[in-house]
């Protein structure tokens, strides 16, 4: 990825002006090697408004050709770089000062002194890195130097990886490395729940020389240590849903803003005389909600068709429905009232501060409590044993494409993201869940990962399109990942993709959001076969789909759209309250004992330890295919996990 310092040939202003109908002109005649973009850079105008007054620029500039550029137009000169340079401290110690020469660029730099062009241009406050001429002497941070591979070697060196083998826990292999199991877990934040043949990283250790002996009474059966989860074998087939019996009070904790749809008029300002505003009220239609609240209105209409579903086949269900939005004295006060005590299941809240106050006190009184959207991170699963989050976490998402780079090991990947304080350790994770993936299929000097981090067009203009091209290889197949779920992100990456679409062999992965994106033109992801890993997959042909559709128009008056809370809603409710009837207690800490047909997901429910909340692992990969249709890839796929 190449950010082009414009070094090769420097561009002077004319100093010859002519007069044309009166309106002042630069005369500027070309040298050899200038282009369009340089001379517009050196005269501080656009290329377009260049190209505007000499239409035949457009067909290609010739050394010796004469152009003709409105004094009008032309910007104040910008204050010199090499000032700017004179004027900043030199700081040997920290920096070293580097010397221009034709045909460098920044990423050039980059490459020679092992740092990120991002520390280059940090490092150089107030510098325009697109005009710098030949000599220019450019800042660049002292490190111990060291490429990406060479990094991931050398912390390969300091750890000892341990296959494991049948039989073997968290807990036992922490014991035999004289680890505590929090230690191994946080040394092995990628692997979960570790299979036969998985390999976990034992930080800077080799193991113990002496054998375990476990002694074992003639009469005693195996016990479970307390951090080992063990999971029931998950049904073949749909479990049946059929006569029901019991009944079931379900607290509905969503974020409603009742006050809000309260006021059914609005103050109009738009008006006014004689320079002063005129303040009207204006009735609100019948049908008018306020805007936040929909989704969660929708996903309530889900819970309650849900309900009658279940209704139908013998439950009593009694639903009790609270206005909780992100205000912890809310939720307090909801819980001090003493109206959640007597709840067979709770649904929400939807906030983490407050999902964390009362799936605590859930807890403490063993009642499930289910967090129904997509929350940033899963901490609030740990110590919350009857917490079940139905969306996943990004990290799910993460794990799944990592062990999708499997299939592609020979391709050339490219790992586009940003980079902040609260990017960057996330990022961190997900390259070394690649890199573990990936050391399955072959040496690690082998691997062929790269990054880069995503600047805005403001930052790099038309360039950002070249630096991407850097990264790709016009020989081999190569795999972009959008590890981000920021909308200027997944646009302006999708759209250089799809720019370079014809001359490299691409295929493009992203996040679950790029598929919740509003302003990206769909044609684009078709053109490029984007596949992404969604929480969801809906087929309209089925009949419960069809059905579900049906009784929402004649209950609500409209149908759901694709990404609609009410499919959430509905195979919560659905999936959480069959479950209780039918197995009782036993659901809440083996669900996967149930596997009921839901309309637009499937849930797999796991969990670290024991004492922790299960999370979703259930994702569904989707791709856009050429005939302008979304298609299931691997529609046999039960589990994500290994």
């Amino acid at each position: 990825f190449s950010t082009i310092a414009w070094t090769q040939v420097p561009v002077e202003r004319s100093g010859n002006k002519v007069v044309i109908s009166g309106v002042k002109y630069y005369l500027h005649i070309v040298k050899k090697g200038e282009t369009i973009y340089s001379i517009s850079k050196a005269y501080g105008i656009s290329s377009e408004e260049l190209t505007r007054e000499n239409p035949p620029a457009l067909n290609g500039l010739k050394e010796g050709q004469s152009l003709r550029i409105p004094e009008k137009i032309v910007t104040t000169p910008p204050p010199s770089q090499s000032a700017l340079l004179n004027q900043m401290a030199r700081d040997e110690s920290k920096f070293i000062y580097h010397r221009l020469q034709s045909g460098e660029t920044i990423y050039f730099l980059s490459r020679t002194y092992s740092v990120s062009e991002h520390e280059i241009i940090q490092s150089n406050p107030g510098i325009d890195i697109n005009k710098l001429p030949l000599g220019f002497e450019i800042a660049i941070p002292r490190k111990q130097f060291m490429n990406a591979k060479e990094n991931f070697a050398n912390q390969q060196t300091k750890a000892y990886y341990h296959k494991v083998i049948k039989g073997e826990t968290m807990a036992s292999i922490a014991r035999q490395y004289g680890l505590s199991v929090r230690e191994l877990r946080r040394e092995n934040r990628d692997i979960r729940f570790p299979q036969v043949g998985d390999y976990l990283r034992i930080p800077g250790m080799k193991p113990t020389m002496e054998e375990e002996v476990v002694s074992v009474a003639a009469d005693t059966v195996p016990f479970i240590q307390d951090e080992q989860v063990v999971y029931y074998e998950k049904p073949h087939e749909y479990t049946p849903v059929r006569s029901l019996s019991g009944s079931y009070d379900v607290a509905v904790l969503l974020p409603f803003y009742l006050w809000e749809n309260s006021r059914r008029y609005e103050i109009d300002s738009s008006k006014s005389v004689k320079g002063k505003k005129i303040y009207m009220d204006i009735n609100r239609s019948d049908d008018w909600i306020y805007p936040r609240s929909l989704g969660f209105v929708e996903m309530y209409e889900g819970i309650l068709l849900a309900a009658d579903t279940l209704r139908a086949l013998g439950l009593d269900i009694n639903i009790h429905v609270f206005d909780i939005k992100n205000d912890t004295i809310e939720a307090v006060r909801l819980i001090r009232s003493g109206k959640l005590d007597n709840m067979d299941l709770i649904i929400g809240p939807v906030h983490s501060g407050n999902l964390s106050i009362v799936s605590s006190y859930a807890g403490s009184r063993g009642i499930p409590v289910v967090s129904p959207v997509q929350l940033s991170n899963n901490l609030v699963l740990e110590y919350n044993p009857f917490l079940f989050m139905a969306s996943s976490s990004l990290e799910v998402a993460q794990n799944a494409i990592a062990r999708k780079m499997g299939d592609y090991y020979n391709s050339n990947i490219v790992l586009i993201h940003s980079s902040s304080d609260s990017t960057d350790q996330d990022i961190s994770r997900f390259r070394n869940m690649i890199l573990n993936e990936l050391s399955y299929k072959m040496p690690f000097e082998e691997m062929r990962l790269r990054d880069m981090v995503f600047y805005s067009r403001s930052v790099f203009g038309n360039d950002s399109i070249n630096r991407l091209a850097h990264t790709l290889s016009d020989r081999d197949k190569n795999v972009i990942i959008i590890a981000s779920e920021d909308a200027p992100v997944m646009s302006e990456s999708i759209t250089d993709i799809h720019t370079l679409s014809r001359k490299f062999n691409l295929n493009v992965f992203g996040y679950p959001g790029m598929r919740y994106l509003d302003n990206l033109e769909h044609k684009i992801c078709f053109d490029l076969g984007l596949m992404v890993y969604s929480p969801y997959w809906i087929d309209y042909t089925r009949q419960d789909v069809i059905q579900f559709n049906s009784d929402f128009m004649s209950k609500f008056l409209t149908q759901p759209s694709e990404m609609s809370y009410a499919w959430q809603g509905y195979d919560i409710a659905y999936y959480f309250l069959s479950g209780l009837a039918i197995h009782g207690r036993d659901f809440i800490s083996h669900p996967e004992i149930h596997n009921p047909d839901l309309l637009h997901t499937e849930f797999d429910f796991r969990r670290k330890t024991n004492n922790d909340g299960f999370e979703n692992q259930k994702l569904f990969l989707v791709r856009y295919s050429n005939n302008y249709e979304l298609e299931l890839i691997n529609e046999e796929e039960t589990s994500l996990l290994r």
